[in-house]
């Protein structure tokens, strides 16, 4: 495992993006794994700077989003394909039809999970898994539990992680109690791994994860297994390591 640490978010942000750009620019036709939520915005921003500085081209790149809400449709402000269209995609020559985010609008939980593994399974290996981690060692939406998911599955979401999403909605209500997640099979297999970590909020769970037993309890943690894993991390969210 690589650990860089980072003076602050900007930082982390644009550490996260040299990664992420010199994937792109070493394999052009590459597949990116990519994340939702406010940790992997700045990285994004930056990228899109680059591309549009003409540094970084993004016309032959795939890629595969972890999680959907179920029940959102991609035109709601609150889904992640919205997300991943207003803060990436819209600012990079990408083609709209190289991107793939769970279908949020397919009832039939097996239907859309099958689908979505199916899409993931015709592109290969991803060759690099942008990750960030909930405050319960959450990866993609792969929750805390008895044992760890393989591939993609409809997950109801737990009490913590609709507490720290309500944020994005009017109210706690209005938060999605399910979602369709990339597994933790499928998040294992990618050639590479990056994960993404800002704020003293993170310290005591990025400890567990790095840092503690392997356990489905904290399912980050299973990330110490990987072969090609790279943490960047803030001062503040690496506050609690051990050297």
């Amino acid at each position: 495992m690589k650990i860089y640490r980072a003076e602050n978010y900007e930082d982390m942000s644009r550490k996260a993006a040299s990664i992420i750009s010199a994937q792109v620019i070493l394999k052009p036709d590459c597949v990116l794994g990519l994340a939702t939520g406010s940790t992997p915005v700045g990285a994004y921003q930056q990228l899109a700077a680059w591309c549009r500085e003409g540094d970084l081209d993004f016309s032959q790149v795939k890629t595969v989003n972890l999680d959907e809400y179920k029940g959102l449709s991609p035109e709601n402000p609150q889904s992640y394909r919205f997300f991943m269209n207003q803060n990436l995609f819209s600012h990079i020559n990408i083609s709209m039809e190289n991107t793939h985010v769970p279908d949020g609008l397919e009832a039939d939980s097996q239907k859309a999970c099958q689908a979505y593994n199916e899409i993931i399974s015709s592109m290969g290996a991803i060759d690099l898994q942008l990750l960030g981690i909930g405050h319960d060692g959450h990866i993609g939406f792969n929750e805390p539990g008895p044992a760890f998911e393989q591939e993609t599955h409809c997950v109801t979401l737990t009490p913590l992680t609709i507490e720290a999403n309500k944020r994005f909605f009017e109210k706690a209500g209005d938060v999605p109690r399910q979602a369709y997640t990339m597994g933790i099979k499928t998040i294992m297999h990618a050639r590479k791994i990056l994960l993404v970590v800002s704020g003293q909020d993170k310290a005591e769970i990025l400890k567990k994860a790095i840092q503690g037993p392997i356990t489905p309890e904290v399912p980050a943690s299973i990330l110490q297994l990987h072969q090609d894993m790279t943490l960047v991390a803030d001062e503040a969210a690496l506050s609690l390591f051990t050297e």
